[in-house]
């Protein structure tokens, strides 16, 4: 991802958490319908969280399989210094600040996630990036990505983003902070949900799905096969 990127979620940090409600109208079911799949990883599973941000995704998956060992990728160091302040209470955490895209996974992972990074890059690193998190993830481990995607068809697209600037006019920004967050749309680069699962599939994963879905707010899981 370019510096412009970096530059602004460096910029944000501070206030990045605080208005991921309100930029969200879905919050609450967006982050935590993955959690279904908790009981189908290991405890002490190894997790990659590309795109981690703040950390809160990570977080979410703590609060039910807490002895996981997560690792934590963003290309803004700020931003993990805010999620290292949150998950300070526990152990088993690790943080690169790097471009996820060019650096090292290091390693094999029981599951790889990602919650609102990937629709930042174009859709040949997409590709790319299903294609990596396919080689990085063990035999059966889950790829699970949280994300916004374009509408199947411009009439669709058109109702997304009406639908999202309505609930955001009412969410109680203020002006500067939705002005602020539409400039921040204009780097989107999202891809309609179908393409991706194809994109998926054709990476190697298996039992690809949308398990949830609100008008361009998506999750989308695959599997790994075991050899």
């Amino acid at each position: 991802m370019g510096n412009s990127i970096k530059d602004i979620f460096d910029n944000h940090a501070g206030d990045y958490d605080r208005q991921r409600k309100q930029l969200i109208p879905c919050f609450e079911d967006f982050y935590n319908v993955s959690l279904n799949l908790a009981p189908l990883i290991r405890k002490d599973a190894k997790i990659l969280d590309i795109g981690a941000g703040t950390g809160l995704f990570t977080w979410y998956f703590l609060q039910v399989i807490p002895v996981a060992r997560f690792t934590l990728i963003d290309v803004s160091e700020k931003m993990l210094k805010i999620a290292r302040y949150r998950l300070r209470d526990y152990e088993h955490t690790r943080y690169i600040a790097d471009d996820y895209i060019n650096a090292d996974f290091d390693g094999q992972y029981d599951c790889i996630i990602s919650s609102l990074s990937v629709h930042h890059l174009p859709d040949p690193e997409k590709e790319a990036l299903f294609r990596k998190s396919y080689r990085h993830l063990l035999p059966g481990g889950f790829f699970i990505n949280a994300d916004q995607v374009r509408g199947r068809t411009p009439y669709w697209d058109r109702i997304n983003k009406t639908v999202w600037k309505e609930r955001v006019e009412e969410s109680g920004l203020s002006p500067a902070e939705i002005a602020a967050a539409r400039e921040r749309v204009k780097l989107d680069k999202e891809a309609p949900l179908d393409r991706q699962l194809e994109w998926l599939t054709q990476a190697g994963f298996i039992e690809v799905e949308c398990i949830y879905k609100y008008f361009h707010f998506a999750v989308m899981v695959g599997r790994k096969p075991v050899e």
